[in-house]
Protein backbone atom coordinates (compact mmCIF):
# COMPACT_ATOMS: atom_id res chain seq x y z
CA UNK A 1 0.00 0.00 0.00
CA UNK A 2 1.49 3.18 -1.12
CA UNK A 3 1.22 5.99 1.52
CA UNK A 4 1.59 9.39 -0.31
CA UNK A 5 0.51 12.06 1.29
CA UNK A 6 -1.42 14.70 -1.09
CA UNK A 7 -0.31 18.30 -1.20
CA UNK A 8 -1.83 20.98 -2.49
CA UNK A 9 0.55 21.49 -4.88
CA UNK A 10 0.41 17.93 -5.72
CA UNK A 11 4.05 17.26 -4.71
CA UNK A 12 4.05 13.93 -2.12
CA UNK A 13 4.47 14.92 1.52
CA UNK A 14 7.59 12.86 1.96
CA UNK A 15 9.22 15.05 -0.67
CA UNK A 16 8.11 18.26 1.33
CA UNK A 17 8.95 17.36 4.38
CA UNK A 18 12.62 15.76 3.46
CA UNK A 19 13.16 18.64 1.62
CA UNK A 20 12.12 22.01 3.42
CA UNK A 21 12.79 22.27 6.70
CA UNK A 22 9.50 23.39 8.90
CA UNK A 23 9.71 27.11 9.58
CA UNK A 24 9.40 28.87 13.00
CA UNK A 25 6.06 30.68 12.34
CA UNK A 26 4.74 26.90 11.10
CA UNK A 27 6.13 25.01 13.98
CA UNK A 28 4.68 27.79 16.60
CA UNK A 29 1.48 27.46 15.22
CA UNK A 30 1.43 23.26 15.45
CA UNK A 31 2.59 24.11 19.03
CA UNK A 32 -0.24 26.54 19.76
CA UNK A 33 -2.68 24.20 17.78
CA UNK A 34 -2.00 21.27 19.81
CA UNK A 35 -4.06 20.21 22.97
CA UNK A 36 -3.12 17.94 25.37
CA UNK A 37 -5.74 16.16 27.47
CA UNK A 38 -3.45 17.38 30.49
CA UNK A 39 -4.49 20.96 29.17
CA UNK A 40 -8.22 20.20 29.06
CA UNK A 41 -8.61 18.73 32.56
CA UNK A 42 -8.51 15.20 30.62
CA UNK A 43 -11.99 15.71 29.27
CA UNK A 44 -12.40 16.45 25.10
CA UNK A 45 -15.42 15.69 25.12
CA UNK A 46 -16.60 19.26 24.46
CA UNK A 47 -15.63 18.90 20.56
CA UNK A 48 -17.34 15.85 20.14
CA UNK A 49 -20.98 16.73 19.07
CA UNK A 50 -19.42 19.49 16.64
CA UNK A 51 -20.75 18.29 13.16
CA UNK A 52 -18.49 18.01 10.32
CA UNK A 53 -19.04 17.55 6.52
CA UNK A 54 -17.20 14.82 4.53
CA UNK A 55 -17.49 13.57 1.04
CA UNK A 56 -15.55 12.19 -1.11
CA UNK A 57 -13.84 13.92 -4.85
CA UNK A 58 -14.39 11.93 -7.90
CA UNK A 59 -12.40 14.36 -9.66
CA UNK A 60 -12.83 17.72 -10.89
CA UNK A 61 -13.44 19.57 -14.79
CA UNK A 62 -13.17 22.99 -15.61
CA UNK A 63 -16.23 23.61 -18.42
CA UNK A 64 -17.13 26.42 -20.19
CA UNK A 65 -20.70 28.29 -19.31
CA UNK A 66 -21.54 27.88 -22.89
CA UNK A 67 -20.88 23.62 -22.67
CA UNK A 68 -23.05 23.78 -18.96
CA UNK A 69 -25.97 24.75 -20.97
CA UNK A 70 -25.35 22.22 -23.59
CA UNK A 71 -25.84 19.61 -20.82
CA UNK A 72 -28.67 17.14 -20.69
CA UNK A 73 -29.97 13.74 -19.15
CA UNK A 74 -27.27 11.26 -20.33
CA UNK A 75 -24.23 13.56 -21.08
CA UNK A 76 -20.64 12.99 -19.81
CA UNK A 77 -18.43 14.83 -18.23
CA UNK A 78 -14.91 14.18 -17.95
CA UNK A 79 -12.99 13.98 -15.34
CA UNK A 80 -9.26 14.80 -14.47
CA UNK A 81 -9.07 11.76 -12.12
CA UNK A 82 -8.16 8.26 -14.04
CA UNK A 83 -10.02 5.09 -13.54
CA UNK A 84 -8.95 3.17 -10.04
CA UNK A 85 -7.24 6.41 -8.90
CA UNK A 86 -7.56 6.54 -4.78
CA UNK A 87 -10.07 9.27 -3.89
CA UNK A 88 -10.02 11.78 -1.87
CA UNK A 89 -11.68 12.02 1.90
CA UNK A 90 -12.81 15.69 2.52
CA UNK A 91 -13.43 17.06 5.86
CA UNK A 92 -14.83 20.81 5.70
CA UNK A 93 -13.38 21.37 2.49
CA UNK A 94 -9.71 19.45 3.54
CA UNK A 95 -8.56 16.23 2.37
CA UNK A 96 -7.91 14.22 5.19
CA UNK A 97 -7.75 10.80 3.52
CA UNK A 98 -7.11 8.89 0.77
CA UNK A 99 -9.74 5.79 0.02
CA UNK A 100 -10.96 3.44 -2.47
CA UNK A 101 -14.60 2.85 -3.13
CA UNK A 102 -16.64 -0.22 -2.00
CA UNK A 103 -20.30 -1.25 -1.77
CA UNK A 104 -21.53 -2.44 1.37
CA UNK A 105 -25.20 -3.50 1.40
CA UNK A 106 -26.06 -2.48 -2.06
CA UNK A 107 -24.72 1.19 -0.84
CA UNK A 108 -21.70 2.80 -1.99
CA UNK A 109 -18.95 3.25 1.53
CA UNK A 110 -14.79 4.03 0.78
CA UNK A 111 -12.08 1.64 2.65
CA UNK A 112 -9.66 4.51 3.91
CA UNK A 113 -6.40 3.27 2.52
CA UNK A 114 -4.26 6.51 3.59
CA UNK A 115 -4.30 9.14 6.06
CA UNK A 116 -2.81 12.54 6.11
CA UNK A 117 -0.34 12.93 8.68
CA UNK A 118 -1.37 14.84 11.49
CA UNK A 119 1.25 17.54 10.65
CA UNK A 120 -0.11 17.97 7.55
CA UNK A 121 -3.34 18.87 9.00
CA UNK A 122 -1.82 20.99 11.44
CA UNK A 123 -0.16 22.45 8.11
CA UNK A 124 -3.46 23.24 6.31
CA UNK A 125 -4.65 25.18 8.89
CA UNK A 126 -3.01 27.59 8.65
CA UNK A 127 -3.52 27.82 4.42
Amino acid sequence: MESTKPLKDGAPAEQAQAGAPETAAAADAAMKLHVTPQQTGGNLDFILDIPLRVSVELGRTKILVQDLLKLHKGSVMELNKPAGEPLEILVNDRVVAKGEVIVINEKFGIRLIDIVSHSQRIRELGE
